[in-house]
């Protein structure tokens, strides 16, 4: 049990020292290129370069936002948040979509007035085209180091972190191109290459947003995971039936909840425990599920209409008291179930073995006498009597 306490905790400071390492080493790179591409985009005369230099600023803002929502989403849940702060990371995931939804659109934007307007590039130079194949290499290192964190801690946060890294070597490669095209004389080669990565860009930005804009609404798991997460369940002993399965995410986690329905005569500490190993197989066998709620039923509530509320059992024993008065053996009862089953109260009562002999009846006087005194309350249903040792 402790193992599967202590796994999300492990799992959860993982992922803010993946997200904490990879936001900082980025911060530091971006700095770097962004001051390397608009000093050489200055010195070789290529407003491309500096433009690309600018975008890498703003790879300097995702990176606070992704160290600072990893931080706040890797907290422990508190009064305020019972359900943790994983949350904090989806809504970082949506804004990095829109931020690069916002460059797919500057790039897109860019690249058509360059269209209609050519003679506005400038006349790069080598020094222009070496500082970007650098920053190729950088951002694409980035990327794929960044997704390789992603992929180990499971962070959408951190995978959108590396497109956006992706997104900024793939601008590089745009101006390159722009470079080069224009160095050889063919001046549209760029503004056609930037417009299609504009669209590329754009594609990413809303996969990432709208995953996000999902998981914040509370989006259940895809229709496979959903059977195999019924399945699962299914698979636990003492489960004969499931219905009101319900799942969410929040950040790399799954959420579920469930109601499970057992054999009405067990007692609750076995029906307690039928949860429980629903609950463990459930975070054992299914990638990602750190938090199960299941509710057991002894009968199947999905198509049961509305019923009056029944007494709990403080007033059921007093309306079974004074209905079974008049009956001597049912006053050497030693123990009384009862069964909230069908919109009535079933019961079941023990008696030592010589109550009937002390009172001169039988059992199966004892049963009818028991039940016609019932049958003045449509409270209670049926009656069974059990003998044991006194």
């Amino acid at each position: 049990m402790s193992s599967l306490v202590n796994a999300p905790i492990a799992a959860t400071l993982e992922r803010r020292q993946a997200i904490s390492r990879t936001s900082i080493v980025g911060a530091i790179l971006n700095l770097a290129l962004s001051v390397i591409k608009i000093l050489a985009g200055l010195l070789g005369h290529s407003q491309a370069l500096v433009a690309d230099g600018i975008h890498s600023l703003s790879d300097l803002l995702s990176d606070v936002l992704v160290y600072v929502a990893g931080h706040q989403a890797s907290q422990q849940p508190d009064q305020k948040h019972p359900y943790g702060h994983a949350r904090y990371e989806t809504v970082a995931t949506l804004a990095l979509g829109v931020l690069l939804l916002f460059v797919a659109i500057g790039l897109g934007w860019d690249a058509v007035h360059r269209l209609f307007e050519p003679d506005a590039l400038l006349k790069p130079d080598i020094l222009a085209l070496a500082a970007t194949l650098v920053s190729i290499g950088v951002k694409e290192w980035l990327y794929w180091w960044t997704l390789a964190h992603a992929k180990r801690v499971r962070s959408d946060l951190l995978r959108a972190n590396a497109w956006h890294h992706r997104s900024d070597a793939i601008s590089s490669i745009v101006v390159l191109i722009g470079i080069a095209g224009t160095m050889a004389g063919l001046s549209y080669l760029d503004a056609i290459a930037a417009f299609i990565v504009a669209l590329m860009i754009a594609r990413i930005a809303w996969e990432l947003g709208w995953g996000a804009v999902s998981e914040l609404v509370d989006t259940g798991l895809e229709s496979e995971r959903i059977a195999e997460v019924a399945q699962t369940i299914r698979s636990v002993g003492g489960v004969r039936d499931i219905h009101m399965l319900r799942t969410r995410r929040l950040g790399g986690q799954v959420s579920a909840d469930v109601h499970v329905l057992v054999d009405p005569d067990i007692s609750v500490s076995e029906g307690h425990m039928i949860s429980v190993l629903v609950e463990q197989r459930l975070k054992r066998e299914i990638s990602d599920m750190t938090d199960v709620t299941v509710h057991i039923d002894p009968e199947d509530d999905t198509d049961k209409p509305d019923v009056q509320p029944l007494p709990l059992r403080a007033e059921a024993l007093a309306r079974l008291a004074s209905l079974w008065s008049a009956i001597p053996a049912a006053n050497e009862r030693q123990r009384l179930l009862l069964h909230y089953l069908g919109g009535r109260i079933d019961v079941e009562v023990f008696f030592p073995i010589t109550a009937c002999q002390r009172n001169g009846s039988d059992p199966k006087r004892l049963r009818a006498e028991l039940v016609a005194a019932l049958s003045e309350d449509p409270a209670f249903g049926e009656v069974r009597i059990y003998f044991g040792s006194d």
